[in-house]
């Protein structure tokens, strides 16, 4: 309902009294502003008539009905500027640090990206795929694995990469993927251990890619473009091969620089470069397809020089026949000499060259020839082996010179299967190129699956019709020599092409060369990606670069690494070394889809519908299978690198909390694991004791015994469930800083100690019920403790402490009650820290009365640590009068050697002998001091009621009379009453004469019977144990429990102390009721 108002000004004549009630308004405005915390603690004018900051700050909600949540903006913006913020969200260019680490101080502003499918992921994914392999190698792999094998190969790797693909859109079109690629995806998806690990590997493989199309690179350029230009050259026969290793180091460590340099002094011209790079690769594929159409018209004449069923190489003749017939003269050939010792024809001839004929063959006979047939199936060859030609005629005979000098055509390495895998993969490689580019896409979400998926179908095709095409026109001995020599020294592909060989040799140099130095590009950025990430510290340095973000010592790194495969210098050997790593990088995007698939995260919301987990797993099984196929020492060895950087970066990196699916993972494997324990109680065998440290804290929150966490790792060794826990007194609300605080100190300390397990810090009004809430609650399900491991309170003697010892007793009780064990260590500053090492002495049990064998189990526990490795364990237990101690040794030797225990046993004889004066002298000194202090709480607490009922009076006094009313009916009747001086001072004299006779009838006391008999026993123990373990390393004692008598909390403390003075280290045991060792497999 509108309500209107009316504005009375204030009037300057209202008196004193006005302007007080102003001033006290004012005031108490101020207080409330300081109390909200909305202030620094400097007063502010808070008038109506000022504008004050409040004001303001009111005035920028004003008309957004915005006014209850003003207080929360701070941390809760407002709905349209945060869309806003969305809005005008950009990636950040390749190798810069990701949105998600100081995103606003560090994005720069840049230009809004218009790239689509086609220019922005599909013709880079095709750029990036098709590339050396397909020009230098891929006719090599049809003749010698067959067109049937090579397509398996084909078709293997491909699927491998489609269903990454699929994989990889999936997590690509999950929200937005920053510079950075696979690594960003498999990180966030699978947490900084696997991405740290998977990253440095893509980044190896990226890296061992650019020395692969390095070596390509002159590998065209001194076998087919410019023989001539080689520096080494071979002096003998058969050293043509390492001739052409050491050309390629000098070379490729020329072209490393030059690259370097380019890289450095201008990347931008490398990109502008890409698209005549990619022209070059399309215009050769095309040469490619255009030959094989001609050949079905008009074969190519490439003549082939057999020898039988041997392929001779051209580079050492001209004419192909033992015979030329010149001016009606028959002479010898140049192939003549070659074989025979002189150009007479009745010279010495090699045996074979004598027996077979020279003939000529078409080395591209054409699609119609039918000679797909003779291409179908596999010849596989040993190193060093003739290339030979199936079902030709041939004669052998013996081979008595060396087959080395003859112009034979040989294999330069073992073939077999898995070999052919491993140099073809590198060749469908590249599929990341899209997701790289995130960054200048339109709509990325859309643009990545779709122009990769359409890639790899294109590149697929490619591939897969060029095996049939190349199987069905070129003869299968051109197909197998593997640098064109029976071809005149041609690239075997190249004599496909029309209109020239020429095309794809330049085509190749030149797609070859780019793709080498995208690689010098990319793989600095990636690294830069994973090393500002900070979870890898020895690489950090790599972050850096120059002002405008290119990474100077990323590209440094990456030129030496790169030198590495240059001096490997061929082509085949580092081929199946960047497979490896590629191969895991992909089988961990398949991972991480899976994984986040079959976890159902809420956050997994991709764009992309068409992937299922089942594809993911047998895409990530496929890429297993691949690596260890290719080569199974190179998927033992990458494997090894990538555990090696897994281990470091848990160890040593820097905590990252990126909602990964591993996290997510273990999460649901902890719950599952709960959901089981928690079926029943653990078996006697599988019993270990899951602790619940109590530690106290000081008042800086520190903790006071440090040693207590020794301990616990020292017991515990990392198995089992550790939980360190603590009591603040107050409550939450106000101790919430405090508790933070004593939290980082006790998991800083859990650190130093290496305790594993888990802190929990408890906010109570009362120290008591904050212990009691502990023991009931600590844990989960059936990963709760079992036991509690405390502190003995030392000082609980001193008078000003005097809560101590009954929370400690109260603490015993409750364990007891909620059936757990309890151990108390004395003396626990005196306890060894875990650099320490006890190279002699003794652990001695002293085993009294048996509560489930947990005085067995510690001892042996503590010597599985090194601190406590070399002490032995004894065992003492106590005989009465009426038991045959020499049987009982025998026994309990025997129950010993069931348990697997090695101790030594001794029987301790105690007889019942009268009660010393001491022990009576003790008990007495025990029981007045008790009633001594409670005499004196007694009036402590007198005295506090005085003053409360003196307080009282005076607060009513104050109070209006109707309060004082409903005050006095709600008073007990004992507060009703007027106080005189005359009454004060007679009631204090009364309370003090009350005292003084108590304390005169404690020095008149006689000792409890119950207790005397309890001191006896604690004296006559302690002496026993002092006597036989004084000097041991630690003691083990049975604990007593408490009376079931409250009024006797405080002699139990005494008969404990009793119990074990004169000892360093002991721990005392109280068992919880079960069994916890047994002597049953």
């Amino acid at each position: 309902m509108p309500t209107n108002f009316t504005v009375v000004p204030v009037e300057a004549q209202g008196g004193e009294r006005d302007l007080a009630e102003r001033d006290a308004w004012r005031q108490e405005e101020e207080e409330d502003n300081r109390d909200r915390g909305s202030g620094d603690g400097i007063s502010r004018e808070s008038s109506p008539f000022i504008n004050s900051a409040e004001m303001d700050r009111g005035n920028m909600y004003e008309g957004k009905n915005m006014a209850l949540f003003e207080e929360e903006m701070d941390s809760n913006p407002m709905v349209s500027s945060l869309l806003n913020k969305l809005a005008n969200y950009t990636n950040v260019t390749q190798g810069v640090v990701e949105h998600e680490a100081d995103e606003d101080s560090k994005r720069k502003e840049v230009k809004v990206p218009r790239m689509g499918t086609f220019i922005g992921v599909y013709l880079p994914c095709l750029q990036n795929i098709l590339g050396v392999i397909l020009f230098l190698r891929l006719t090599w792999i049809v003749g010698t694995a067959g067109v049937l094998e090579s397509f398996i190969i084909v078709f293997m790797c491909c699927a491998c990469t489609m269903l990454t693909a699929i994989s990889m859109s999936a997590i690509a079109t999950n929200g937005v993927v920053p510079a950075g690629g696979s690594y960003y995806m498999i990180s966030r998806s699978l947490g900084p251990e696997f991405g740290g690990a998977v990253g440095l590997c893509f980044y190896l493989g990226t890296t061992f890619a650019g020395a692969m199309y390095i070596l390509g690179t002159i590998e065209i350029l001194l076998t087919y473009i410019s023989p001539s230009a080689a520096i080494f050259k071979a002096e003998e026969v058969g050293e043509e091969t390492e001739a052409m290793l050491n050309n390629m180091r000098v070379y490729g460590t020329c072209i490393i620089v030059l690259m370097a340099i380019v890289v450095f002094v201008g990347v931008k011209y490398v990109n502008k470069l890409a698209l005549v790079f990619l022209a070059c690769v399309i215009l050769s594929i095309i040469a490619i397809y255009a030959g094989v159409i001609k050949t079905a018209i008009d074969p190519p004449d490439f003549p082939i020089c057999l020898l039988g069923n041997r392929t001779l190489s051209k580079r050492s003749f001209d004419v192909c026949a033992k015979f030329t017939e010149r001016n009606n003269e028959t002479k010898t050939t140049n192939l003549w000499l070659l074989f025979c010792n002189s150009s007479l024809p009745t010279a010495m001839c090699d045996d074979y060259f004598s027996l077979n004929n020279v003939t000529e063959i078409q080395g591209i006979p054409g699609i119609l020839s039918g000679v797909l047939i003779d291409n179908l199936w596999s010849t596989y060859s040993e190193k060093g082996s003739i290339v030979e030609k199936k079902n030709q005629p041939s004669i052998s005979g013996s081979e008595d010179l060396k087959m080395g000098g003859r112009p034979y055509v040989f294999t330069d390495i073992m073939t077999y299967f898995t070999v052919l895998v491993g140099i073809y993969f590198p060749s469908v490689t590249g599929i990341m190129a899209g997701s790289n580019r995130s960054g200048d896409l339109k709509d990325a979400q859309k643009s990545i699956p779709t122009g990769t998926i359409l890639a790899i179908s294109t590149t697929s095709f490619i591939y897969l019709s060029c095996i049939v095409l190349f199987g069905a026109c070129i003869e299968g001995v051109v197909l197998r020599d593997k640098f064109g020599e029976a071809v005149d020294g041609n690239l075997v592909v190249g004599t496909l092409a029309w209109p020239s060989p020429w095309v794809i040799v330049i085509g190749s140099f030149f797609s070859t060369c780019g793709a080498g130095l995208q690689s010098l590009t990319g793989a600095p950025r990636l690294l830069q990606a994973i090393a500002r990430d900070g979870i890898v510290p020895f690489i950090q340095v790599f972050g850096h670069g120059k002002a405008n973000g290119e990474p100077t010592w990323a590209l440094l790194l990456t030129a030496a690494i790169c030198e590495i495969g240059i001096l490997i210098a061929s082509l085949d050997s580092v081929a199946p070394i960047l497979s490896m790593f590629f191969l895991m990088c992909y089988m961990f995007v398949n991972l991480a889809c899976a994984v986040q698939t079959l976890l159902r995260t809420p956050n997994w919301r991709p764009r992309f519908k068409y992937y299922h987990w089942t594809l993911s797993f047998l895409g990530m099984s496929l890429c297993l299978a691949l690596m260890f196929i290719c080569s199974w020492y190179y998927a033992l060895i990458a494997m090894l690198i990538a555990g090696c950087i897994y281990k470091y970066i848990e160890y040593r990196g820097a905590e990252k909390e990126w909602g990964d699916g591993i996290r997510g993972l273990s999460l649901n494997a902890a719950r599952y694991a709960l959901l089981r324990v928690e079926d029943g109680p653990p078996h006697t065998k599988n019993w270990r004791p899951q602790l619940l440290v109590l530690l106290n804290l000081d008042c800086e929150q520190l903790v006071k015994h440090p040693r207590l966490l020794s301990f616990t790792s020292q017991l515990k060794a990392g198995k089992g469930l550790t939980i360190v826990g603590s009591v603040l007194q107050g409550t939450y609300l106000d101790k919430c800083v405090e508790t933070q605080k004593a939290e980082e100190n006790v998991k800083a300390l859990m650190g130093v100690e290496k305790t594993k397990g888990f802190c929990q810090i408890v906010v109570s009004p009362s120290f008591r019920d904050g212990i009691s809430h502990l023991i009931q609650s600590a844990g989960l399900g059936g990963m709760k403790h079992n036991t509690v491991l405390m502190a003995w309170p030392q000082s609980w003697k001193q008078t000003e402490n005097h809560f101590s010892w009954k929370n400690f007793v109260d603490t015993v009780r409750e364990t007891t009650a909620a059936q757990q064990a309890l151990l108390v260590a004395k003396n626990i500053d005196l306890f060894p820290t875990n650099q320490e090492r006890f190279t002699e002495g003794n652990i001695d049990v002293w085993w009294i009365v048996h509560d489930g064998g947990m005085l067995m189990l510690l001892p042996f526990l503590l010597r599985q640590h090194k601190v406590w490795r070399k002490c032995k364990m004894r065992i003492f237990t106590v005989a009465q009068m009426d038991d045959n101690s020499i049987q009982m040794k025998k026994d309990l030797q025997m129950f010993l050697y069931h348990l697997r225990l090695n101790a030594e046993v001794e029987v301790v004889e105690m007889f019942e002998n009268d009660i010393s004066a001491f022990t009576y002298e003790k008990t007495l000194m025990m029981e007045q001091r008790s009633q001594m202090l409670k005499q004196m709480q007694l009036s402590k607490n007198e005295r506090e009621r005085e003053a409360q009922l003196i307080h009282d009076r005076n607060t009513a006094t104050r109070s209006a009379p109707a309060v004082k009313a409903s005050v006095a009916a709600a008073m007990p009747e004992k507060v009703q009453m007027t106080w005189t001086k005359e009454k004060f001072v007679a009631e204090k004299h009364k309370n003090k004469d009350t005292n003084v006779s108590g304390f005169k009838d404690i020095f008149n006391m006689k000792p409890n019977q119950s207790n005397v008999r309890r001191m006896h026993t604690a004296v006559k123990l302690n002496g026993v144990v002092l006597n036989k373990s004084q000097h041991a390393q630690l003691v083990l004692l049975n604990m007593p429990g408490p009376p079931k008598n409250r009024k006797g909390d405080e002699n139990y403390m005494e008969f404990l102390e009793v119990l074990t003075e004169g000892l360093d280290r002991v721990l005392l045991v109280r068992g919880s009721g079960r069994e916890v060792i047994t002597i049953y497999s």
